[in-house]
């Protein structure tokens, strides 16, 4: 590999730095064997620099863990180069753009080719990261292009691109001492509105040389971040020739303490005042995308400080183990593990007052169409405000810290203080984070290489110096509140709540709609029922008239005609009673009473109750009386109803005792023959009694039913219906009962 002259880094660094011709690699992601890097462009035929420089990580650093959630994705990683005969060990940095491929579009498919995607990226490896930004879009593009051809084995576009970055870089226009931080990573504006305060908390941490972990699951944005960051300190950008490795001290070997300053030129200005501040030098690393499989280097007793960016969330289970403070760029929070560097981290009222002032006059001219140029169109707010303002503050911090010496060695020497300086203007940049400085690496090499006075050059005095004041206290309220989001919040909550409120009502207004439409349909169901129900019954009214009556008719005949029966039962007994009064009414009845019976005994009821109820036959035939019946020996009535009348009698006596009635005669005998005969002898004139006349009616209801029952079992036995099996008679009188001589 050729090699080309260098260039100057600044007056106070003597730094020839071999030139290092740009190479291009791919590396590919083998389904059995994993990443492996697959060919290279820019070296000799059958070289490869992976196994020359020992650099195995290779492959694992140019695919990040979760490159393929992504259409296409960057990486950014340092390289250690051994040092050869004709020059040292040195930094190398890579960039990777990632791109997958749908294997079913494949011209020409491979055999080792399994799985449905094929997954590829294209490294370009160059001596310094100063034109990343401008390589980064360049690299985004031929990687585009040659996946657009779908053939991977044509690498013509690969081949004339690292060509091209070879010339450039021998024409120079790679080595060129133009300041193009602007240029590289995440915009200024960008991590200022984003961090806001902690931004300055982030510089100041980075030049502690603490153990800086940053996690984020995107990688391209975690490397941009410390980018951006360290680019905050000038001209460290130029000057990372020992980040790769914790062994490297190349650029404090060369670094002398400048003689001569030209106030006209900048770079003669921050080499006079010691910038850059290296913080990479002994015992330090800078790996801006670092895999799992080195952590052994970050675990190793060599490696004393370093800042690091990783995707992997296993980290985050040992942050303390691997970090002092952590930066999670997904949550945009930092965590602090280490006490001594909390305190000493912790921002000063000066500190602060200035912060919010940067703050202010980015958020002030913040345009969300276009973040990295303030809507103004101005100075203020912009990349290079931003810039200048951190190298302000840089300038002062050292020079106060000068100053801050310089009184500690003239302690007692009152003619040594300057007057327009009052007290120890280093305090404004917090005592605690100045004694934790001036014990790192970076201090110790800066206090080495510049001038005692250089407190002379620059005012040793911070910014925004002062105290607390009302314009503090207002501010940091006024920051307090946007920090809580209040009117996004109260937004999202008004918009939730008014969400909630028109999906209440909406509910509220299907409820009552549905409850009225249900009503609605329960009513008119009703109302229907209640039509059909009318118009059935004005048809079963027009039309089963007739039929009901029929129906009628029929259920009445069996009853009428057992009444009719029962009516001629009892009028042939009354007829008999009348005659039996009229021919020896007076000698029965003085035969009766001379017996002592009681008041049925005139009626020619002879004997007790039970020869009454229970005997009627053989008493009648035996005695003469009357029960020898004229209703029995009735050719109209069959030898059954005999039996069912004697059963009718012992209900009817059974029934007059249970109900009590009141005594007429002081007698159990009367019955219905008594009606008749008072009737007979009272003449027409005086009717029968109420109680008397609704006895009689229900005695012949009960004999007229108890007919029918007898009726209808003997239809049910004989099988035939009832009018064929009975069909008495009616209108025939019943005979006289014979008397007896």
């Amino acid at each position: 590999m050729a090699t080309s002259s260098s260039g100057d880094v600044g007056e106070g660094c003597a730094d020839n730095k071999p030139g290092f011709l740009p190479l291009v690699t791919v590396v590919d992601f083998h389904h059995h064997r994993g990443p492996e890097v697959e060919r290279w462009f820019g070296v000799a035929e059958g070289e490869d620099p992976a196994v020359d420089y020992d650099w195995p990580l290779l492959p694992f650093m140019a695919l990040s863990d979760g490159a393929h959630a992504s259409t296409e994705d960057f990486s950014y990683f340092t390289l250690l180069r051994p040092a050869t005969e004709d020059s040292p060990a040195t930094s190398l940095f890579g960039i990777s753009c990632t791109r997958q491929l749908d294997a079913s579009q494949l011209l020409v498919r491979p055999s080792d080719v399994t799985r449905s995607t094929v997954q590829k990226a294209v490294v370009v490896i160059a001596d310094s990261p100063q034109f990343f930004g401008m390589l980064r879009e360049r690299l985004s593009v031929v990687t585009s292009a040659w996946f657009a051809q779908r053939e991977f084995s044509d690498t013509e576009i690969l081949r004339r691109f690292q060509e091209s970055l070879a010339e450039e870089k021998a024409r120079g226009q790679l080595n060129e001492e133009v300041d193009r931080d602007q240029y590289l990573g995440m915009s200024l504006r960008e991590l200022v509105r984003e961090f806001r305060w902690q931004t300055l908390v982030l510089l100041k941490c980075c030049l502690l040389q603490p153990k800086m972990l940053f996690f984020g699951s995107r990688c391209e944005r975690l490397c941009m971040m410390q980018f951006s960051l360290i680019s905050l300190i000038p001209g460290l950008l130029r000057n990372l020739q020992d980040c790769a490795g914790p062994d490297l001290n190349n650029y404090e070997k060369k670094l002398s303490r400048p003689t001569s300053l030209r106030t006209s030129d900048r770079n003669s200005l921050l080499s006079y005042m010691g910038l850059p501040l290296q913080i990479f030098g002994k015992g330090s690393l800078f790996g801006p995308y670092t895999p799992l499989q080195q952590l052994d280097i970050l675990a190793d007793f060599g490696t004393k400080s370093y800042i690091v960016g990783s995707t992997n969330s296993l980290l985050l289970q040992q942050k303390d183990r691997y970090s002092d403070i952590l930066i999670n760029l997904d949550e945009n929070t930092i965590n602090i593990t280490s006490t001594s560097l909390r305190t000493a981290l912790a921002l000063s009222h000066s500190d602060r007052r200035w912060i919010d002032f940067v703050t202010q006059e980015v958020n002030d001219t913040w345009d969300d169409t276009n973040p990295n140029r303030p809507k103004t169109m101005g100075y203020r707010g912009s990349e290079e405000f931003i810039r200048l303002q951190f190298e302000e503050y840089l300038l002062s911090l050292v020079s106060s810290v000068k100053y801050h010496n310089y009184l500690a060695q003239n302690a007692h020497n009152p003619r040594a203080l300057l007057p327009h300086i009052e007290g120890d203007p280093s305090s404004d940049f917090s005592n605690d984070w100045v004694e934790y400085w001036m014990k790192t690496e970076n201090y110790r090499m800066w206090d080495a290489h510049t001038d005692s006075h250089i407190f002379d050059i620059i005012e040793p005095k911070h910014p925004c110096a002062g105290g607390l004041t009302i314009d503090d206290v207002q501010r940091r309220i006024q920051q307090q509140v946007t920090d809580l989001h209040l009117d996004e919040r109260f937004a999202v909550g008004k918009e939730v709540l008014g969400r909630n409120l028109a999906a209440g009502r909406d509910k509220a207004s299907t409820m009552f709609n549905k409850f009225y439409a249900d009503m609605e349909t329960l009513r008119e169901a009703q109302r229907k029922r209640a039509e059909e129900t009318q118009k059935t019954q004005g048809a079963a009214e027009k039309n089963g008239s007739a039929t009901h009556d029929v129906n009628q008719n029929q259920a009445q005949q069996p009853a009428s005609s057992v009444g009719a029966r029962a009516g001629a039962y009892i009028g042939s007994w009354a007829s008999w009673a009348d005659q039996k009064r009229k021919q020896g009414w007076s000698r029965s009845s003085t035969s009766s009473d001379s017996g002592g019976r009681g008041g049925g005994g005139g009626w020619g009821f002879g004997g007790n109750r039970r020869s009454r109820i229970g005997n009627i036959d053989s008493s009648g035939e035996k005695n003469g009386t009357p029960l020898s019946s004229p209703a029995l020996s009735s050719p109209g009535f069959p030898s059954m109803e005999k039996i069912q009348m004697s059963d009718v009698q012992s209900h009817r006596a059974s029934e007059g005792n249970e109900r009590r009635r009141p005594l007429t005669q002081d007698s159990f005998d009367e019955n219905i023959l008594d009606a008749v005969a008072s009737a007979d002898e009272s003449g027409s004139s005086s009717p029968v009694s109420p109680r008397k006349y609704t006895a009689l009616r229900r005695e012949s209801e009960s004999i007229g039913a108890t007919l029918g029952e007898d009726k209808e079992h003997e239809a049910v036995a004989t099988g035939l219906p009832a009018d064929a099996r009975y069909d008495p008679e009616p209108e025939r009188k019943p005979k006289a009962p014979e008397t007896a001589t």
